[in-house]
C-alpha cells in the first residue's frame, strides 16, 4: 500500500516502463509488452482514481500538468482574441479573458493562469490575482454585457494574492465589487472549477448561472494546509482537514453547491487536455443552450435565487 501523497506512484512507474520500450524498437515482442502494459496502465489508472481520498483529490486538482485556461481556450475557442488592463492601474497576467467563438457562439472567455515553468509561475503569480486582475475580469464581463455575449469562466486558483500591495489596491473590494456585478449581469454565466477553487479568489469569477466542477478538482474557503494551521496549529493535520471540509465535488454537488460535476479522462485532466475539453465543452454548451432561451430579467433572477438556497439550516443544523 503506497503512501497516501504518494498514489499516483504506480502509474508513474508504468508510464516510465512504457516511455523506454518505445526507445528500444518495434519488433512484435515489444509491441505485445508496451499493449500489456498500456492495458495494464489502464486498469490501474481507473482503480486507483475511482478511490481518492479528499487529500488526494487536493493534489491532483494541483497536478503541475492539469490544464489550465488557455489549454482550454485553445481547445475550446476559435479566433480567440484576449484583452488587457483594468485600465485603472495595471493588467493582472494571473487572469486571462477575451472574446472569442464557442461552437458557433461568440463568447467572452475569462479564467485563472497558474504558469507551467518557474519563469511563467512568476509571471503568472502562480494563478493568485491581485485586484486588478479581477477589475480586468468584471471590465470584460461588462462588455459582454454590452454585446450581449454569454460569459464562460475557469477557475483554478488558490486564492487570491494576500500581498500587501493587493490589500493596499482594494483586494476585499474588487472581489466584494465582482460578486455584487456578477449577480446582476444579463447574461449567462457558466463557471466551471477545473483545478482549485481558493476562497473569495475563486468566487470573484464564479457567481454563474451554472456552476460545475471537474470530477477531481476541489473548491473551498481556505486550503487543507490552512484550515489545519488554524484549528489544529498543526499543518501537517492537511488529510483531516480535507476530509472535514467537504471539498470534493462530490460532496458539493450533494450540497447543491455546484450543478454538475464533469466526469475527467482517465487518469485525470492532464492526461489528455484535449480530450478533457471536449467533454467539458459538452456539458458547457448543452447549459448554455438551456440559458439562452432566458431573457436578462429571468436570468438575473435565476442567478440570484441559485446563491440564496446556499447554506441552508433547519433547527440549527446544516441541512444535509
Amino acid at each position: 500500500m503506497f503512501e497516501e501523497d504518494s498514489f499516483e506512484e504506480p502509474i508513474l512507474d508504468l508510464e516510465r516502463r512504457i516511455e523506454a520500450l518505445s526507445d528500444t524498437g518495434d519488433d512484435p515482442a515489444t509491441r505485445n509488452q508496451r499493449q500489456r502494459l498500456e492495458q495494464e496502465l489502464r486498469e490501474i489508472r481507473e482503480r486507483i482514481m475511482s478511490d481518492l481520498t479528499p487529500w488526494q483529490k487536493t493534489l491532483l486538482a494541483r497536478h503541475a500538468k492539469r490544464p489550465y485556461t488557455l489549454d482550454y481556450i485553445e481547445h475550446m475557442i476559435e479566433d480567440f482574441v484576449e484583452i488587457h488592463g483594468d485600465r485603472k492601474f495595471a493588467d493582472d497576467p494571473a487572469i486571462v479573458a477575451g472574446f472569442g467563438d464557442f461552437r458557433g457562439r461568440p463568447v467572452l472567455v475569462l479564467g485563472h493562469q497558474k504558469g507551467r515553468d518557474t519563469k511563467e509561475k512568476i509571471h503568472r503569480n502562480f494563478g493568485m490575482p491581485r485586484p486588478e486582475g479581477y477589475r480586468k475580469a468584471m471590465r470584460a464581463m461588462n462588455m459582454a454585457e454590452k454585446f450581449r455575449r454569454p460569459i464562460i469562466t475557469f477557475i483554478d486558483t488558490p486564492g487570491a494574492y494576500p500581498g500587501i500591495g493587493a490589500e493596499e489596491r482594494g483586494q476585499a473590494e474588487a472581489i466584494a465589487f465582482n460578486l455584487r456585478e456578477m449577480a446582476k449581469l444579463t447574461v449567462p454565466v457558466v463557471a466551471t472549477v477545473t483545478g482549485e477553487g481558493g476562497s473569495g479568489g475563486a468566487l470573484a469569477i464564479g457567481v454563474g448561472n451554472r456552476v460545475n466542477m471537474l470530477e477531481h478538482s476541489v473548491y473551498s474557503v481556505i486550503s487543507p494546509e490552512g484550515c489545519a494551521a488554524i484549528l489544529w496549529r498543526d499543518p501537517s493535520k492537511n488529510r483531516e482537514a480535507a476530509k472535514a471540509m467537504r471539498l470534493t465535488a462530490q460532496q458539493l454537488v450533494g450540497l447543491d453547491i455546484v450543478d454538475a460535476v464533469i466526469k475527467e479522462v482517465s487518469g485525470g485532466a492532464h492526461v489528455d487536455a484535449a480530450h478533457q475539453a471536449e467533454i467539458l465543452g459538452d456539458v458547457v454548451d448543452e447549459q448554455l443552450r438551456t440559458l439562452e432561451s432566458l431573457n436578462g430579467e429571468e436570468l438575473t433572477a435565476q442567478r440570484h435565487e441559485r446563491f440564496r438556497q446556499l447554506g441552508k439550516f433547519t433547527d440549527g443544523a446544516l441541512s444535509a
